[in-house]
Order: structure tokens, then sequence, then C-alpha cells
């Protein structure tokens, strides 16, 4: 514990000569919230790159890259003189503590207590009192889709098996072939996407793993379809294109 203690607050102090208005590193001082936010969404994927593949020394690297990421934002609050990284390590210690009573106190266990512990949080701190407040905009659609649809499901609002969110898919593809302009096509077919995932939800499919299982199986095909015509491949016809596909298709991994 002395050594973490030790490397984080190098880290800290790494941070804070970087931000250094004097003697600091003028990219990282002429950095603010905003212009930083991306970096941090992109290094959380990378850390979830990496626990995909089971690559450990990757996955100690990009947690570094993450971390980073945590003690930027803490230093520039600093700055402002709202919190520091200290306080961030604290509130999320207190929040653990707090919503895990049946290991850190005497409370009941089970994920209906965690949510009522979260919603008296959200109502002490005068959030939105929506059942779907606190879902964060920033999320990929699809899992913010999921979680929205969740949020709702506990309130009641919700099919009562998968064959009522398949029967949505179907109307709403209707919808989207009666569109007449590109801004309606647009909304129904996101209502669509949005229905799909809904049935995913209802099979016990997570949409945004599933999305990426089939990306990482288009993307090997496709290179292999590359691989086996070389150079050429984008002279090939539609119908070679196809049967090469099927070929490929057909390969073992």
């Amino acid at each position: 514990m002395e050594r973490q203690g030790e490397s984080i607050g190098r880290l800290t102090r790494i941070m804070a000569q970087l931000r250094d208005p004097q003697n600091g590193c003028p990219w990282d001082v002429a950095q603010n919230f905003a212009t930083i936010a991306p970096y941090t969404i992109e290094e959380a994927y990378e850390v979830a790159d990496a626990c995909a593949r089971d690559d450990m020394p990757a996955l100690k690297d990009e947690l570094g890259d993450l971390l980073l990421q945590v003690v930027f934002h803490a230093r520039m609050a600093e700055e402002r003189g709202s919190f520091a990284f200290g306080d961030v390590a604290d509130a999320i210690s207190d929040k653990m503590e707090r919503r895990h009573p049946h290991v850190f106190g005497d409370g009941p266990l089970g994920e209906g207590s965690w949510e009522m512990i979260k919603a008296e949080e959200r109502a002490a701190k005068a959030e939105d009192p929506s059942a779907l407040g606190g879902v964060a905009l920033a999320l990929p659609a699809l899992m913010r889709a999921e979680k929205l649809q969740k949020r709702a499901a506990r309130t009641g609002f919700d099919w009562p098996d998968a064959e009522g969110a398949r029967a949505k898919i179907d109307e709403e593809m209707v919808e989207v072939a009666y569109a007449t302009n590109e801004t309606d096509r647009a909304e129904e077919i996101g209502d669509l996407l949005f229905a799909v995932v809904n049935w995913a939800r209802k099979l016990g499919v997570d949409p945004e793993v599933a999305l990426r299982g089939a990306n990482d199986k288009f993307e090997r095909r496709f290179r292999k379809m590359e691989d086996i015509a070389g150079s050429s491949f984008a002279e090939l016809t539609l119908d070679a294109k196809e049967e090469l596909w099927q070929k490929v298709k057909s390969t073992p991994r």
C-alpha cells in the first residue's frame, strides 16, 4: 500500500508540473475539460479492447493511460479550487462502502438494494427525479438505449416477453419503408435500432457486445477476402466478391 501511495503521489506531481503555466508543457497547459474528455473516452475503449484480447501487458499500459486522464481532470479541478485527486478517491471509496452495506455493514444483499441506494443518492443530490435520470448522454448509442430501456422496465414499462419486442421491429421496418424523405428515414431507422436493442435486451443479449462481435467478424472475413484476391480485389465483379465472401464464411476461423 505504501508503494501505491508513492506511485500515485509521483503521478499527481508529474501532472502538476505539466500544467505549470511557466515551466510546464504548453499543450498540457492549454487543455481544458472539454478538450480532454474525448481522450478519456478513447482511453476507456482502449482498456476494454485490452480486456477483450486478454492482453495483460497492454491492459497495464492502457489502465495507466486511463488513470492519467483521471489525474488530468482532477488537476484541472484543483486549479479551479473545486476538488483534488484525493477528494476523487475519497468520494468513490465512500460511495462503494455506502452501496455495499452487506460487505461493510449489516445491510441486505441484492440488486434491488443497490438500485434503491442509488435512487436515494440521486434524491439527496436533488438530481433529475426521473427513472431515466443519470443515464449519461456520452454513452455509445446502443449502450445508452439499453440503459434507458432497463430503467423504464424497472417502473413496469416493458414488454412482458421477447415476442412483443420482436413484433415492434416488424412495425418499425414498415415505417422505415414508408418514410418519404431523409429526415423521416433517419428518425424511423433510429426507432428501428432502438427496437432491435430492446429485443436483444429481452433475449438477454448485450447489444453493444453483439455488435462489436459482428464488427470483428466482418473485418476478419473481409480481410481474408482481400488476402485471397490480392491486389485485384477491388476490380472483381460484385458476383465474384459475393462468391469469395461465401467461401470465406464457410471456412473455419
